[in-house]
């Protein structure tokens, strides 16, 4: 049921990063549901994890590791080792460990990544065996079979790529994701891997990675749900032959950010489009806010009431919901009287009611497109924010009543 989302586009090979794939059969036998991606010694790695309390074991670990030297990176699917106590540590500590072993690689320079079911133990074995195909498989062109290899409840594969030239060099940004419900990243996404040639200092590459998140992962929501194993990696090989990315300045830098920022979009929209049971892309936009916080607080009121959510599935231009959102939202001194509400390009409320030009038809008209926007003018203020998120419909409650089944 995804929504405008088609084949993946051509997904350019990273120079200095390799993805491998393999089975080891933990959900279903058969199922590559084993990532391995090896970066290029000296690459830099800097990432944003879920803010969830009760985040999984390869989270916590990631977030001891990444600042140092990585290597590998291991994802596995079908199993989140989330809420699995000290157990869970272990385990995500000895598939590292047996990566570790197999290349030779510091044990440290191995990060883990799970998404699943959560509440189970990691099925230790499964993986470890199916370890030295994934390195037999590991190729530079291998993003399409990884972007696959990451999904669970996803039904497409999900990434994106974009190639400049600085002097003479092509720079390549290439990235995937997973993640089609549990989505409300307080970060970023269930899980993110993006790589590029350039060549980044460790602290420039994790502002460029937090910001891009903020302004793309950190703006999606499907069932106001955050994840315990949320993840979004930004990987620099420094591959390129051009110099370090010493300060977030420079056209070398403008045009990395644009790249990145556009790879980001790509792959956390497209989270999105593929929303458990969706048939609706919706973006939620609020302009005229005091500050950012405003207009995101009434954004995802709106993008998260199931009354609207439910109102979309139905092609419902039931207004009024719209409205009675907008007012819970928390905004402080509130001036009905100047807020402005529109569906598409039709006001279906002004100054506190109905528009005086608004007819249903014209509500009922932009609520049966596929692609819908909801623009609310707060009439405050000169901040700006946009969401982006889904409808509510019966196969999203039967694919979540269904998980573990």
């Amino acid at each position: 049921m995804a929504v405008g989302l088609g084949p993946l586009p051509v997904l350019h090979p990273v120079p200095g990063f390799e993805l491998g794939i393999a089975s080891a059969g933990i959900k279903r036998p058969g199922r590559k549901d084993v990532v391995v991606m090896r970066c290029a010694e000296g690459s830099r790695v800097a990432g944003v994890t879920t803010t969830n309390a009760f985040c999984a074991a390869p989270v916590l670990i990631t977030r001891e590791r990444m600042a140092g030297d990585v290597r590998y990176l291991l994802t596995n699917t079908g199993n989140a080792n989330a809420g699995t106590g000290a157990g869970g540590l272990a385990n995500a500590r000895r598939t590292c460990a047996t990566l570790a072993a197999l290349t030779g690689a510091e044990e440290n320079a191995v990060l883990p990544f799970s998404t699943g079911v959560i509440g189970e133990p990691l099925p230790v074995e499964k993986i470890e065996a199916a370890l030295q195909a994934a390195l037999d498989d590991l190729s530079e062109d291998h993003w399409a079979e990884a972007a696959t290899g990451i999904m669970t409840t996803d039904t497409l594969p999900k990434g994106a790529s974009r190639q400049f030239q600085h002097e003479g060099v092509t720079v390549t940004v290439t990235g995937i994701s997973k993640g089609a419900g549990m989505i409300r990243p307080n970060m970023a996404t269930m899980l993110g891997y993006i790589a590029t040639d350039a060549r980044v200092a460790r602290g420039v590459l994790q502002d460029l990675v937090r910001d891009a998140a903020n302004k793309s992962f950190n703006r999606i929501t499907i069932d106001g749900d955050t994840s315990t194993n949320d993840c979004c990696m930004l990987i620099a090989t420094g591959q390129a032959n051009l110099p370090e990315i010493t300060e977030a300045s420079g056209e070398l830098f403008a045009k990395l950010k644009q790249a990145v920022f556009e790879v980001f979009m790509d792959v956390a929209q497209a989270i999105v489009r593929d929303g458990e049971g969706a048939t609706k892309f919706v973006t939620v936009m609020v302009n005229g806010g005091m500050t950012h916080q405003e207009c995101l607080d009434v954004g995802y009121a709106v993008a998260h009431s199931p009354l609207i959510k439910t109102a979309l599935f139905a092609s419902d231009p039931n207004w009024g919901r719209i409205l009675a959102a907008v007012g819970y939202a928390g905004v402080p001194n509130l001036d009905v009287s100047l807020i402005d509400v529109f569906l598409g390009d039709v006001c279906i409320a002004s100054q506190g009611g109905r528009s005086a030009s608004y007819t249903e038809e014209q509500g009922a008209a932009v609520m049966a497109r596929e692609e819908i926007t909801i623009r609310i003018e707060l009439g405050r203020g000169n901040c700006s924010e946009t969401i982006w998120t889904t409808d509510l419909s019966h196969e999203y409650v039967r694919i979540n009543a269904e998980y573990r089944t």
